[in-house]
């Protein structure tokens, strides 16, 4: 019965993920053919070249480590007032929080473009006369303030579910034993949301690592990300193999992170790494 029930994701599994990951295997041993495209064959050449695109993995795991922290930082707080001060509005403001996802990503990034281009904040801060020729658009940090912009929600949601899970007793049994507010954050509170933190560090950090329109539009094709790289070899170039050797050392690294993910997270308690997913 249970093989029964299993069977349709076992199918959706083969299907869509464990195929294509092998078709992208085997183009990656193959060589590209003359007019471009993939040509049958087995080596290793298109894995000695990874190293020409070192700049593009650089990039992408500098600067989403940075949004991923900078994510962090602004997200811990906002999680910790929305699950021990949100009383009755809890609700309400968390949706506040998820209202970004009901528009585009495009026309999100799209509205920092404006923004950050020489008619927007740069014109502002000129005015004001706090600044003269500021350049923001086309920045690393641009870049890092789109991450953070978009994959915010993603960050708090998993913290604040694990702040708000938090018994309310265990915290204020410490106060009642002599700990103030500090120490009691730091010996009870942020051990029991760590769950929520490694979720949401996941959740973001390994999404960015496949950014394509963020640095396109933010970065204005000076900041190069792996994504970028990955639509020139296969739309321009048509350096398929290549593309797809890319490709599986980028996948090979995701699941490296994962695999730290689950290990860090099996280290709190049994079963955390389940938790913290929920």
């Amino acid at each position: 019965m249970y093989r029964v029930m299993g069977a349709p994701a076992v199918v959706w599994y083969l299907l869509f993920l464990a195929a294509p990951l092998i078709v992208l295997l085997v183009v990656s041993l193959g060589r590209r053919s003359p007019n471009g495209g993939y040509q049958p064959g087995l080596t290793l050449e298109q894995y000695g070249q990874l190293g020409t695109r070192w700049t593009a993995f650089a990039n992408t795991v500098e600067l989403g480590l940075v949004g991923t922290v900078v994510c962090l930082m602004v997200a811990y707080p906002m999680a910790y007032v929305l699950a021990t001060r949100g009383g009755r509005y809890k609700t309400i403001l968390l949706a506040l929080v998820v209202v970004p996802f009901w528009t585009s990503l495009l026309i999100r990034t799209y509205a920092w473009v404006f923004l950050l281009g020489n008619s927007g904040i740069p014109a502002l801060l000129r005015d004001l006369g706090i600044a003269e020729g500021v350049r923001l658009l086309n920045t690393p940090f641009a870049v890092v303030l789109g991450i953070v912009y978009n994959y915010l929600p993603l960050m708090i949601l998993p913290i604040f579910v694990s702040l708000d899970r938090i018994d309310q007793g265990i915290r204020q049994a410490s106060k009642d034993l002599g700990a103030g507010p500090a120490r009691t954050f730091l010996r009870i509170t942020l051990p029991l949301s760590a769950p929520g933190i490694i979720s949401g560090v996941l959740l973001v950090f390994v999404p960015v690592l496949g950014e394509y329109l963020i640095p396109v539009l933010l970065g204005g094709g000076q900041i190069y990300f792996l994504g970028n790289a990955l639509a020139d070899l296969f739309f321009q170039s048509r350096n398929w193999p290549f593309g797809a050797a890319v490709a599986t050392a980028f996948i090979a690294l995701v699941m490296v992170l994962i695999g730290f993910y689950r290990k860090a997270a099996s280290r709190l308690a049994p079963g955390t790494e389940q938790e913290g997913m929920l």
